[in-house]
């Protein structure tokens, strides 16, 4: 049985952004526009991501990048139509909050 997606979450918020990623498989662009991450390859200090609009960008792996940023604070304008991210999960996404002092590592 799935979770509840209004369930609220919480994450630790200085984790490695590669970890963040994996688990929420979200990408917010420079414009953004909210895309749903396909496929994530890790190599060293950077990743390979193919969006499931078949977008590839080379992202490095930081905590305080834009991007970081971006999925803490839940800053996106809209979701991206082609990748047709589902309501649930833009639901599960609004109801995670990040504290610095409580909540998961996300550790693998």
């Amino acid at each position: 049985m799935p979770t509840d997606p209004s369930k609220t979450r919480y994450y630790r918020k200085q984790i490695p952004l590669f970890r963040l990623l994996e688990k929420m498989k979200l990408w917010p662009s420079r414009r953004g526009v909210l895309h749903g991450i396909k496929e994530l390859e890790v190599r060293g200090s950077y990743a390979h991501i193919t969006t499931h609009c078949n977008m590839h960008m080379v992202v490095h792996d930081s905590k305080h990048s834009r991007a970081a940023r971006w999925l803490r604070n839940k800053w996106f304008i809209s979701a991206c139509p082609a990748c047709r991210i589902p309501d649930w999960k833009l639901e599960k996404y609004s109801a995670t909050h990040f504290k610095r002092k409580y909540g998961s590592h996300l550790r693998q």
